[in-house]
């Protein structure tokens, strides 16, 4: 299959490379350094054992009309990095090309094909203008939960640390031909990519722990294991647990996995910086309303209070706010 990735950072330099392994023919569109790296010298993935591959027939380009129609575009980019790209998007589009959404969080078509008294309503929290939702029409759209933890350690050049699935789902449930295509292929690229009946329960099961470690780690510069290991923060992370499960709750999600379990997973996980904290530390603009302020905002839809919540993602917002006045990230240093 012909298969675009837009963005080659930790999630999509791991996908795209791992297919291009596989024998996928994968174009990178990217910028700057990432692009000049990858066509120079392909694109190299460390495995979680150290072991390292060149995926070197991958192809890479900042112009979308170059990389031309697809069979799959897979945006790997953050969610608030969605509206400057999808007016371009199109020029990627053939008949029956599939958009595989791979944000954390929340995503913009939430509630497209959802049903019920809020159908076709805009998370304004991921979507502030509709931009994005109106320009990837959700016949396109294939659903996608991200559980795999890497890191970009350099430009074309990813590490991948643990995890392997992809879970994959149409909007409406339904098992049809182009969504066992898709995991077929990540599959062969040797991910799990199991079809699910109702992608958003899976989605609210992965938000559970992004809407709480993210912004605690950013916030206090921990590791998975040192908020689950600390009383106060592993209380504080259950309190935004329960508070979100109420949410899910009265919009018909039940969670598989009880909350006690989902924390010990994330402990499991070890000395792990989340992608917000390490987002905080280099100076980039971290990922909160899809991953804390969805969250809320589907909680006031729901009438649901969220004390915790509101308190967490108004630090969080003010870090990134006083990141972006001083142009700098915050770094914790040794005492002189």
């Amino acid at each position: 299959m012909k298969i675009a990735v837009i963005g080659a950072g930790a999630i999509g330099g791991l996908v795209g490379a791992k297919l291009a392994l596989a024998g996928e023919d994968v174009t990178f569109i990217v910028r700057g350094k990432n692009l000049e790296t990858i066509r120079a010298n392909g694109f190299r993935l460390i495995s979680a054992e150290g072991e390292e591959q060149v995926a070197r027939q991958v192809k890479a380009t900042d112009r979308y009309d170059e990389a031309g129609p697809q069979d799959v575009v897979i945006l790997a980019m953050k969610a608030h990095q969605l509206e400057a790209i999808v007016k371009d998007l199109p020029k990627l589009f053939g008949p029956d090309t599939v958009v595989v959404t791979m944000q954390n969080g929340i995503p913009f078509w939430y509630f497209q094909k959802h049903g019920g008294t809020l159908e076709g309503h805009t998370v304004r929290s991921v979507d502030p203008n509709g931009a994005v939702a109106a320009g990837i029409p959700a016949s396109r759209i294939l659903g996608c939960v991200v559980y795999p933890a890497s890191e970009l350690v350099a430009p074309g050049v990813v590490q991948h640390i643990e995890g392997d699935r992809f879970p994959l789902g149409e909007l409406d449930g339904s098992t049809t031909e182009r969504v066992q295509r898709v995991a077929e292929a990540l599959t062969r690229a040797g991910f799990k990519s199991p079809v699910l009946d109702n992608i958003r329960a899976e989605i609210w099961l992965k938000l559970w722990g992004n809407l709480t470690f993210n912004p605690i780690s950013a916030l206090a510069h921990a590791t998975l294991v040192d908020i689950c290991q600390y009383p106060l923060s592993r209380e504080l992370a259950a309190a935004m647990m329960r508070e979100a499960q109420a949410a899910a709750n009265k919009l018909g999600i039940e969670f598989r996995v009880p909350l006690e379990k989902r924390i010990a997973g994330a402990e499991k996980v070890g000395k792990h910086k989340t992608s917000m904290l390490q987002d905080v530390e280099a100076g980039r603009a971290p990922e909160i309303d899809a991953l804390v302020g969805s969250v809320a905002e589907l909680a006031r839809l729901t009438e649901t209070p969220t004390p915790h919540i509101d308190t967490v993602y108004a630090l969080v917002k003010l870090l990134a706010h006083g990141m972006e006045e001083a142009g700098s990230g915050v770094q914790m240093q040794a005492a002189a």
